[in-house]
């Protein structure tokens, strides 16, 4: 008799998520798959490995329950491709890159191969000589680090995964190579080097420096010569100036993951895959799951008995994934299988802290997410070390390194990124709190849908505060702070991102660090607009000071646009006018508005400047285009008809047609979603949301307001990162 039918944990999310990127489909493009169907082809795929082991006989069912039922997810490579003739289930693999023309042009190729299966890869490039420096072999100079990135960014840009994941890269350099100050300014221009996340490796000795103001060596990595000295707190000013500004790059405290190197004699750390979680030696690969906290509270206290049943249980799992994996390349197999490396981390942390009612930015709330990472570690060592009396530890396991009991696996955990995985499985991504707690969805014609958290919906309703009208303020506020209708306890409770202090985010990711975290962390610690430089170079010191493997900040709105502050008028009205039979007024705008730039490419990939004027409710206005090729004859006409929308769209928000009204015909006349009407329709919709984050923030799959969390871009609509 079968079993019965196990129903779909699913929300309405998590299955349009599933539907664009992760259900297997003909080549008509029909989907052959739902939730169950996936589950049962990745859990039997995984379990393979293990027939004819004594206790493998039910292995897949259980690694089915534990996946189907949101417990534990792994990576989407492996949910997407385990099962599959691609078979390539890891998600990230630091490749090297050498000091030659040969080593450079090799790792573009393997990196090509890694992206071209959906994975994301590390490079340093650390090891290539500087700019201007002696090439023997030609009799000329070298071009540095910086103009072979390029190439790598290039190649990127080229293979793009096929559409379900596309290329991610992390662009490593050394604080002591002779051309970081060029590194540290690359992404200056936010059209370079669009598919890298650049980090500055800081080491001990860097910081020392900071510390007591003083100047610090750069050495030529060809030669170990000192080639010249710089005021290390220069240095460091520049990297916050720059992140202050954009956010990159990040920094990654080298020495700090060295010192946790289990294998240090198979080499040291030069790089971490794209999201910055994953410090791996050159030519390893990480497999990564997480486990979802959410689903682990009961009665007011942790389930530790059933969570430990999943760690063990996960790490099986994640072991047997470096088994039945089909590895892009022979040298990533042959490493990945050496150290045998998993990557154990969790998401839904806030939906655990909040049914704990412990807030996140609590010492109470850092103290139990800590225990909580603590005991996930404890039991994922047991399993590692049971593991490797049943099938033998990894191969470069030497106890003259390893202070530990012989075990499966080189490294346990890290906390990854969780963006897509988390919208499937229904809560905060990672370690992150929520970004938001209501949302406001546009959808088809114009209309808006409320989306609440949950929980706050529950504990509202509980509680007796929630209304409809609660709901609307807090998403048009963005926060659940300041609202008389929400009792204090909760205000602090439901904090979101923004709302907390970076201090707490980066003690949070300190406290997890140092308790349960093998390798790194992957977390954004967010800062309001109105933050200083000052604050930014605090974070990076407290982060260095707590232990932190790698920081990354993010300053709301300091990416893709750039404000025009150019003074407030006073809005006023014109005579009424009558169209249609309704009286409608025509704004009288001030002679200085403020403005916003948004820089966009259209279908034949040209560049066109938008700019939008507001009045002193942050209204839209005013929109114009602006074209560098004004003087190119050929597209002259193009210029016309954008100038000519824009006007016509100026028109009708002066004369304050209702915006979902503008947004309609706007769609109805798009055929492109890089064409004007889509890209304006996309704009609009973002004022509507209340989102003001425009073009360069908007989700480039389906018009979605991108969040940058996790170290990433990610859109919450349909599961799209820029990072993998």
């Amino acid at each position: 008799m079968n079993s019965p039918r196990p129903e779909s944990p699913l929300t309405e999310t998590a299955e349009t998520v599933l539907e664009r990127r992760y259900y297997l489909k003909d080549s008509e493009g029909r989907i052959l798959e739902n939730w169950e169907s996936l589950c049962r082809r990745v859990a039997q795929a995984v379990a393979k490995v293990d027939a004819g082991l004594p206790d493998a006989d039910d292995l897949a069912e259980r690694f089915f329950t534990m996946i189907h039922s949101l417990d534990f997810l792994p990576n989407s490579p492996c949910l997407m491709n385990a099962g599959t003739d691609l078979g390539q289930l890891s998600a990230c693999f630091v490749l090297p890159v050498e000091d030659s023309m040969d080593g450079i042009f090799t790792s573009i190729r393997h990196g090509a191969l890694v992206h071209k299966t959906g994975g994301g890869t590390g490079y340093s490039f650390s090891r290539l000589r500087p700019k201007n420096s002696a090439v023997q072999s030609t009799q000329g100079v070298a071009s540095g680090p910086l103009s072979f990135a390029a190439v790598f960014d290039a190649a990127t840009e080229t293979i793009k995964q096929g559409g379900k994941r596309r290329g991610a890269n992390m662009g490593v350099l050394r604080v002591d190579h002779p051309d970081i100050l060029a590194f540290i300014c690359a992404k200056e221009d936010q059209n370079r080097f669009t598919n890298f996340n650049f980090s500055v490796a800081i080491t001990d000795a860097f910081m020392k420096a900071v510390h007591n103001n003083e100047d610090y060596n750069l050495i030529n990595p060809s030669t170990q010569q000192i080639m010249d000295t710089l005021p290390a707190r220069q240095v460091f000013d520049t990297i916050v100036e720059r992140a202050w500004r954009n956010g990159e790059p990040g920094v990654l405290f080298i020495d700090a993951a060295n010192r946790d190197n289990s294998t240090p004699q198979l080499g040291d750390f030069e790089a971490t895959n794209p999201c910055g979680e994953q410090w791996l030696l050159p030519y390893e690969s990480c497999n990564l799951g997480s486990i979802n906290l959410s689903r682990y509270v009961l009665g007011g206290k942790v389930d530790s008995k059933r969570l430990a049943a999943t760690v063990r249980l996960a790490v099986r799992f994640l072991d047997n994934v470096i088994d039945c994996n089909r590895f892009p390349i022979p040298e990533i197999a042959a490493m990945t299988q050496k150290t045998r490396k998993i990557g154990l981390g969790i998401m839904g942390l806030h939906d655990m802290l909040i049914q704990l009612q412990l807030p996140y930015s609590s010492q109470e709330g850092r103290e139990a997410a800590a225990e909580v990472m603590a005991f996930i570690r404890k039991e994922a060592e047991q399993a590692s070390i049971e593991l490797a009396e049943l099938k033998g530890p990894f191969p470069a396991y030497d106890a003259q390194y390893n202070h530990y009991p012989a075990r499966r696996n080189a490294a346990l955990t890290s906390i990854q990124p969780t963006g897509t995985v988390s919208m499937i499985a229904d809560c905060a991504s990672g370690c992150e709190p929520y970004f938001s707690i209501v949302m406001i969805k546009q959808v088809m014609d114009g209309d808006r849908l409320l989306l609440a958290n949950k929980l706050f919906e529950q504990i509202a309703q509980k509680e007796g505060f929630y209304s409809a009208e609660l709901m609307e303020k807090v998403a048009a506020s963005g926060t659940v702070v300041g609202h008389t209708e929400i009792p204090e306890q909760w205000q602090e409770i439901f904090r979101t991102a923004q709302d907390i202090n970076p201090e707490a985010h980066i003690r949070m990711q300190g406290a997890l660090q140092r308790n349960g975290v093998d390798s790194s962390i992957s977390k954004t610690i967010n800062l309001p607009a109105s933050a200083s430089e000052e604050d930014v170079r605090n974070a990076y010191l407290l982060g260095y000071k707590l232990g932190c493997k790698g920081l990354t900040v993010y300053r709301d709105g300091s990416r893709d646009n750039q404000v025009l502050n150019m003074g407030a008028g006073t809005k006023g009205k014109s005579a009424m006018v009558s169209t249609d039979g309704l009286v409608r007024e025509k704004a009288l705008l001030p002679d200085v508005l403020s403005a916003k730039r948004y820089r966009l490419k259209d279908v034949n990939q040209e560049t066109i400047y938008l700019i939008v004027c507001f009045d002193e409710e942050e209204n839209p206005m005013e929109v114009f285009a602006k074209f560098p090729f004004d003087n190119r004859v050929d597209l002259k006409d193009k210029s016309t008809m954008w100038t000519t929308t824009c006007r016509l769209v100026s028109l009708a928000l002066r004369y304050q047609i209702p915006m979902g009204e503008i947004i309609k015909q706007l769609d109805r006349s798009s055929g492109h979603r890089l064409d004007l009407p889509a890209q304006l329709s996309r704009l609009l919709k973002s004022f509507m949301a209340g989102t003001h984050h425009g073009f360069a923030s908007s989700c480039p799959e389906c018009s979605g307001r991108l969040v940058f969390e996790e170290g990433c871009e990610t859109c919450h609509d349909c599961g799209y990162t820029k990072c993998s």
